[in-house]
């Protein structure tokens, strides 16, 4: 049996073999815990050291590299081939104490506790680990207890559970143990079931073990997300395919070199060795330590605004994002209940009732909401009410303990100054009458002690009662047994066009996404001899309406302005109702439509129809942890780079499903933060925004390794290339192709890891992943600046060759790695001038040229140095005129970002 809320009670029972007045017997749970097992979900175990080390050395650009270094070793270059195998193991150690840190905090992050439960067995209640449940024991539930497993119920008084993690329903629902004829209900509907890592609010409830383990809806999300095969990212695809052309490329440099010098008549073996050194020199060691170093020092920085990376290439990832898909509850919204409005009967009022509006905490409230009859609402809402007022001193703001509903209108109560506590010593409860989901409203009685309000007296008649009696609940319950309409300060009868306002008043606030509450009172003369509902649930005069909501975060709709102007669209995709979910949609400026799509209608559409249509809406609600999933996939069809958000179970699979999964740290689940890419340690959406501009940041500066590393190695190639083609001997000596290669390409390069952000990263589109590696520029960058620095240099050696100067080959030499040193100086800024960003603004760059200057100089200078390298001394005259013409290429980009910002008027 499948469907057990539909099913009837006895053949429940039946199908269990479980009696609810005793239980299950010893020999009965022993031989089903051998069927089913313990009631757990089967985890993964945690990524071992030794598997992280191995994916960081098996990625394509570092087994190029590795290559490289044994061609080396081939060469007898062993400094070279150590240098190389050095940014290898950087590279790998870096990755592998990221990743393998990531998984020790994931680890802290998990709740290690096992909640214990209260079981009927062998006809005695016994109290056990929640892991030894069975399908057929009898459990109880008490307020604050976790559901353990999923049951029927056979009893509920009372009962109320949030079951957020799995529906994503911000409010509690009510529970009962009748029968539910509907065999496809939603989660969010069976009311007569209970599901695994729920939460009781209210009331309690007797249950009958349904599924335990893997077999609960719990589970069945788990064996979800452990279906959903985990894709590379856009950087580590990009990283592959370059790796793989540059492989093709220095195969192809090495033939070209060789046929070459053969055609001139050169020594095969000296051929030989200058194509390999080429080849080696083509490929940029540099770039996977230089990539490696900046998502690192991105996931540290992340770290310290409350983001843990849990994998590395994620940090660019998020840079590339064009879509967040958030959960609401907890994500965009505090997840708690809050008073937004108190609608009151006036009779000079627009439709009749007049709306006030409570502002966000920690704001001045408006008179009106200080009015008697508004601060009579307040009264009436905290003392029918059994939630506890409390302070939470770290956030500076009330609190409450209970259920949400009710804690919001203690803690509103509490905002004008009047505490629950205060109040209930003057006014303590009697008597009560408590909410049933029948009657859907809570009655209570109180007697007055003493009068200590002044703005009560003024609203009712207190000094000639001694007793008066609330009452909340469901507008049309509550007009139910009212007789009367409190307006204008006045108890007036309760006619049709009275009960027109208020029924139109309620479904305005319910239409508005807001849960309205309607409040009564009755004064009584005496107490009554017994609380019954027919005796007092009558004759009551109606007060007003309480509207309340889980409100926005408050640096949401910041977040999404600055999402919105950065080219990323926030999408809602929630368990909620689909009117509270447009209400904060539009609030937070995610959408101005009105078009919600839910989960039924998504059940109708094929997934083509889904991913013709999955952008015409940006929000959803009723959805299902499977339509999670395909409004993800239809997403990522349609081109996009998608983010998800969310804390529950069940946002699990669409979290690992989607480019990065993002998991709240704080209200998170173990299972949601198990597939996510990354997770929020403060819950808080802005957060994400400034992680993905972190992103962006190292998404350009992996552009400028890229620009860098490729610019000075075609230079490189194009001098040797064009050199031989001309009478000169081979420009370069092996040894030199590969001193420049390592110097120019090593320190520089690492150092643009920690360029700063440029003001720009937030202010334009994410860059478009079906664009190659080298769009945007990048490529013609690349020949451009390359074939002026092979100008330049080479240009300066023939003419020095010419000249029958035996320094020709040194100026040549020293020229190309002072034209590299500048063009890595000019390329710090995409568009900005070095000068306006300041020469300074990245220290440890301006450190790295200056040493890698003197270490040019001291190849020249030093003769241990000069016999390794083939190098001679240069006059101050020459070594001015290799600094003149190695500047060139600096003033030629800056001249390039000069036409650029004429062309952006962002920049000007």
């Amino acid at each position: 049996m499948t469907e057990w809320h539909s099913a009837n009670l006895g053949a429940v029972l039946n199908t269990l073999g479980s009696n609810p007045d005793s239980g299950l017997s010893t020999h009965q749970v022993d031989k089903r815990l051998i069927e089913y097992g313990p009631n757990t979900l089967k985890e993964r175990g945690p990524k071992s050291p030794w598997r992280i080390l191995w994916e960081q050395l098996t990625a394509v650009m570092i087994i190029v590299l590795i290559i490289a270094a044994a061609a080396s070793v081939f060469l007898h270059d062993y400094k070279d081939a150590a240098a190389i195998l050095t940014i290898v193991i950087l590279n790998a150690v870096l990755g592998f104490v990221q990743e393998y840190r990531a998984e020790k905090a994931m680890a802290a992050l998990k709740r290690l506790a096992t909640p214990a439960v209260k079981v009927r067995r062998n006809g005695e209640v016994q109290e056990i680990s929640a892991v030894g449940l069975v399908p057929g024991d009898i459990f109880f539930l008490e307020v604050g207890g976790i559901v353990p497993a999923d049951g029927r119920l056979l009893e509920a008084v009372n009962l109320r559970v949030q079951e957020s993690v799995l529906t994503g329903e911000s409010l509690p629902v009510e529970k009962n143990a009748s029968f539910l004829s509907e065999d496809d209900l939603t989660l969010g509907d069976r009311l007569n079931m209970v599901y695994k890592g729920t939460v009781v609010t209210y009331g309690r409830g007797i249950v009958v073990t349904t599924a335990t383990g893997m077999d609960t809806e719990l589970g069945r999300i788990a064996e979800m997300i452990q279906a959903v095969e985990a894709e590379s990212t856009p950087l580590q695809r990009r990283m592959a395919a370059l790796g793989r052309t540059l492989g093709i490329i220095a195969i192809v440099i090495v033939a070209v070199v060789v046929t070459l010098g053969l055609l001139r008549g050169e020594d095969l073996k000296t051929m030989f060795l200058t194509g390999v050194s080429l080849a080696v020199a083509a490929v940029p060691e540099g770039l996977p330590a230089a990539v490696t170093i900046a998502l690192a020092l991105g996931a540290q920085r992340m770290l310290r605004r409350r983001a843990l990376i849990r994998k590395l290439p994620a940090v660019e990832t998020l840079g590339l994002v064009t879509k967040i898909c958030s959960d609401k509850t907890g994500t965009l919204t505090e997840n708690r209940m809050v008073v937004t409005t108190l609608a009151l009967p006036a009779e000079e009022a627009p439709g009749r009732i007049r709306d006030i509006d409570l502002p966000a905490e920690g704001q001045v409230l408006p008179d009106e909401l200080l009015s008697p009859i508004a601060l009579g609402l307040l009264t009436a809402g905290a003392l029918c009410n059994d939630a506890l007022l409390s302070f939470n001193e770290k956030e500076d703001r009330h609190s409450y303990i209970g259920d949400p509903t009710e804690g919001a209108l203690v803690v509103a109560a509490a905002r004008t100054g009047m505490q629950k506590a205060d109040l209930e010593t003057f006014m303590p409860r009697v008597a009560e009458i408590p909410f049933t989901s029948e009657r859907k409203r809570m009655t209570t009685i109180h007697r007055m002690i003493e009068n200590r309000s002044k703005a009560l007296s003024y609203v009712y008649p207190w000094q000639s009662e001694s007793f008066v009696s609330f009452s909340k609940g469901a507008t049309g319950s509550i007009l139910e047994i009212c007789e009367k309409v409190w307006v204008d300060g006045s108890a007036q009868p309760m006619n049709k066009n009275r009960r027109d306002w208020i029924v139109e008043a309620n479904n305005r606030l319910s239409g508005s996404g807001l849960r309205v509450l309607g409040v009564a009172f009755r004064n009584l003369g005496s107490l009554p001899a017994t609380a019954q509902e027919e005796e007092i649930e009558r004759d009551f005069i109606f007060l007003g309406l309480i509207g309340m909501m889980d409100p926005p975060r408050q640096e949401a709709k910041e977040a999404v302005a600055v999402c919105r102007r950065s080219g990323i669209d926030p999408v809602m995709i929630t368990g909620d109702h689909p009117l509270t979910a447009l209400a904060i949609a539009r609030e937070l400026g995610i959408t101005e439509k009105q078009k919600v799509i839910t989960g039924q209608e998504l059940e109708k559409l094929t997934p083509g129809e889904l991913t013709e249509m999955v952008e015409d809406a940006a929000v959803y609600a009723r959805v299902s942890p499977e339509h999670k999933l395909k409004i993800v996939e239809a997403f990522k069809l349609k081109g996009h780079v998608v983010a998800m958000t969310g804390d529950g179970v069940n946002d699990a699979p669409a979290l690992k499903k989607a480019d990065i999964g993002i998991a709240m740290g704080i209200t998170g689940t173990d299972v949601s933060k198990e597939a996510a890419d990354m997770v929020l340690l403060d819950d808080n959406f802005a957060t994400i925004v400034a992680a993905a501009e972190e992103g962006r940041v190292i998404y350009d500066n992996i552009r400028k390794f890229l620009k860098y590393l490729m610019t000075t190695n075609f230079g490189e190639i194009l001098v040797l290339f064009v050199g031989m083609l001309t009478a000169m001997p081979v420009p370069l000596a092996p040894l030199q192709i590969l001193w420049i290669n390592l110097v120019t390409d090593g320190l520089p390069a690492l150092a643009l890891a920690v360029e700063p952000a440029e003001r720009e990263a937030m202010n334009r589109p994410p860059p478009d992943t079906k664009k190659g590696i080298f769009a945007d520029g990048l490529g013609v960058h690349i020949l451009w600046v390359g074939a002026l620095m092979a100008v330049v240099s080479l240009g300066l050696g023939y003419w020095a060759w010419q000249a029958n100067n035996n320094t020709w080959q040194t100026m040549l030499f020293t020229t190309l790695a002072l034209s590299q040193l500048g063009h890595v100086m000019a390329i710090r800024t995409g568009k900005v001038s070095l000068f306006k960003a300041g020469i300074l603004s990245n220290k440890p760059m301006f450190g790295a040229v200056v040493l890698t200057v003197a270490l040019q100089i001291t190849v020249i200078y030093v003769p241990w140095f000069r016999d390794i390298f083939g190098t001679v001394p240069l006059t101050a005259v020459e070594m001015l005129i290799c600094f003149i013409l190695g500047s060139v290429v600096f003033w030629m980009v800056e001249t390039e970002k000069w036409f650029l910002r004429l062309s952006d008027a962002r920049l000007r």
